[in-house]
């Protein structure tokens, strides 16, 4: 998963004039927590399947702080999009199918996740495209370093002049449903239909409270498991953690 620390000013800058440069950075930090717990959610009993967080403009030391210990942080690197994406594939290689997200499209969730490598299953490739004109999901069975190349990142050209590598590379690519990317204050509406509601709207008719101490990497995958239910809320009560399982309930 690639994304940003929410640092404001920094962050989701296209969002700035609608939300102010706070407002922003909390956009940033609400939906790569919400990516991250569907992520999480999805490789619970699956050995053997890894997420790993991409990020900029931090430290792994700050990251883990915000979104919680136990994952694995690494930077993405320098260079344009096309670079630090060729950068994971290449990381990656060894495993039978790796996928890229970013944190910009709250559709995707964990059954997103399933779909996209059982395609792999049966596809060079898999490409969710954004309404846009870009991606906001694509995953290799193997890593090809020339689809990255020749891209005009960041405009509306990314999907098509893509979909162009993959035929002129032989790949058999499998396509999921178009969804919306959060970039614009115009966008603003997927996320409001999306993000969790934090005790908005319809009650919850079941609450689970976490009673924990020094439970940083097993409180990550137990949250991910109990809190991916609708009309569920979790509340966690720490006993003065020493371990990050503070920043763990928060991320």
């Amino acid at each position: 998963m690639f994304t940003r620390y929410p640092e404001p000013g920094a962050a989701k800058t296209r969002l700035i004039p609608a939300l102010g440069a706070e407002g922003a950075a909390a956009l940033q930090r609400e939906m790569t927590a919400h990516t991250l717990n569907a992520a999480a959610h999805w490789a619970i009993g699956r050995p053997g399947c890894e997420v790993e967080i991409r990020f900029t403009g931090a430290s792994a030391d700050a990251m883990a702080e915000l979104f919680g210990p136990g994952r694995r942080y690494r930077p993405q690197g320098g260079g344009d999009l096309g670079e630090r994406l060729k950068r994971a594939f290449a990381d990656a290689a060894g495993h039978d199918g790796v996928i890229a997200i970013g944190a910009d499209c709250p559709g995707v969730d964990a059954s997103v996740l399933e779909e996209a490598f059982a395609a792999l299953e049966h596809s060079d490739a898999v490409i969710g495209p954004a309404a846009d004109g870009g991606y906001y999901l694509i995953g290799l069975r193997r890593p090809a370093p020339a689809l990255f190349e020749g891209i005009e990142w960041g405009t509306g050209s990314v999907l098509r002049q893509t979909k162009a590598a993959c035929e002129r590379l032989g790949l058999a690519v499998a396509w999921l449903e178009e969804r919306a990317d959060v970039d614009k204050p115009a966008d603003l509406p997927v996320w409001e239909a999306a993000r969790p509601r934090n005790g908005e709207g319809p009650s919850p008719w079941l609450s689970i409270v976490v009673p924990v101490l020094n439970e940083g990497p097993r409180l990550i995958e137990t949250l991910a498991h109990i809190g991916a239910s609708p009309g569920v809320e979790v509340i966690v009560a720490d006993g003065g953690s020493a371990d990050g399982s503070l920043g763990a309930a928060r991320g």
